[in-house]
């Protein structure tokens, strides 16, 4: 339990600045604050969380310190009702290093200045978005705030919208401009790729060299646009499937959750298993899920140490994670928890665990 303790100390020094101690001395502790092997030692779950932490940066914005987490982007997720067609930068696949450059410059300009300084003006507003024009705008008749705060809500795929208080840009708002303006961001496969890429690469293992013929990569293509879910899900042989009991599971293993239509849905990656505390730590980028985790996050799952041989599928676990609509006011997931997703879809074979074999232990 205490190293769950030490990385909740670690986000809290993250997130709450210090009184009395300047902004950019506050950011420079932070950096020093704690490595992943301080944490969780020299293994694979030390690597993973060093791979979390690239989806994450600090930053000042409306004098405050705030933790930006990568913002989730799904190319089709939101233009069914648009007569304007839009494409994410790279397409939801880009690496950390190629996507923060982008998300700083959306941060850096005058637009997400003006944005700052609206929300911080005071007045009660609804921030509506237009994601086809990567454009915003504030609405301040009483009409459009007494819907939202009421509940009703009129916003569409492409057109967002978003109660604010006007006493200040929250991280929430900084993900809604980042998603809906920035277009920029990555889908659940992309993290799940780019965290596995990462960790191949410390072992000395060029993921995307190895798997490129099976991925059907052509020779200048991006082997992370080919890596979706479906390859996850699939019979490659560089997938082992997993007994789902969690005696078996081991950090890097990858979590699928399946859709209504049978095919997977969704991808997770497992970072650690804590077989005394009875804790499986889990990450995944998803926007359904609470605003201030909108994005990349960390989920858990609470399990009896005394039965390790049990099913993820049981229902004597305790999943935390909670699924809820991207903004308020939007219909909500299917599920209200990671867990019953889950369980869910059982007739046409149910969620699994998988495991890359390249990563496998020998």
């Amino acid at each position: 339990m205490y190293k769950y303790l030490a990385l909740s100390i670690f986000i809290y020094a993250v997130l709450v600045p210090v009184h009395g101690i300047d902004l950019k001395t506050q950011m420079d502790n932070i950096a020093a604050f704690s490595s992943p092997s301080e944490i969780w030692g020299k293994g694979i779950e030390s690597l993973i969380e060093e791979a979390y932490r690239t989806f994450f940066k600090t930053r000042i914005i409306g004098s405050r310190i705030m933790n930006i987490r990568m913002p989730f982007s799904e190319n089709n997720e939101r233009r069914a009702l648009s007569d304007i067609k839009w494409r994410l930068f790279e397409g939801g696949k880009g690496s950390p290093d190629k996507l923060w450059p982008v998300i700083e410059k959306a941060l850096d300009s005058d637009d997400f200045a003006l944005y700052v300084k609206t929300l911080s003006d005071g007045r009660e507003q609804v921030i509506i978005f237009d994601m086809a024009k990567q454009s915003w705008r504030s609405s301040r008749e009483l009409s459009d705030i007494a819907n939202m705060k009421a509940g009703i809500y009129h916003g569409l795929p492409h057109r967002p919208r978003f109660y604010v208080s006007g006493k200040g840009i929250e991280e929430a708002d900084v993900y809604n401009y980042l998603y809906c303006i920035g277009l920029t961001g990555m889908d659940c496969s992309a993290f799940v790729w780019h965290t596995l890429s990462f960790v191949a690469s410390r072992q000395g293992i060029n993921l995307g060299r190895t798997l490129s013929r099976t991925l059907g990569v052509p020779r200048s293509g991006n082997p992370a646009h080919y890596a979706g879910t479906s390859f996850f899900g699939s019979r490659s042989s560089h997938i082992i499937q997993v007994p789902d009991r969690i005696k078996n599971l081991r950090p890097a293993d990858i979590i699928l959750f399946r859709g209504p239509k049978g095919v997977m849905a969704h991808s997770a990656i497992i970072q650690s298993i804590d077989f005394k505390q009875g804790i499986i730590r889990y990450l995944q980028c998803t926007d359904e899920a609470p605003l201030h985790e909108r994005g990349v996050h960390e989920s858990f799952i609470y399990f009896n140490p005394d039965k390790p041989d049990i099913s993820l599928r049981s229902l004597e676990l305790r999943w935390t994670q909670r699924r809820q609509a991207p903004f308020p006011g939007e219909r909500s997931s299917a599920f209200p928890d990671d867990g019953r997703r889950y369980r869910a879809y059982q007739e046409l074979g149910g969620s699994k665990i998988v495991r890359l074999r390249v990563l496998s232990p020998r």
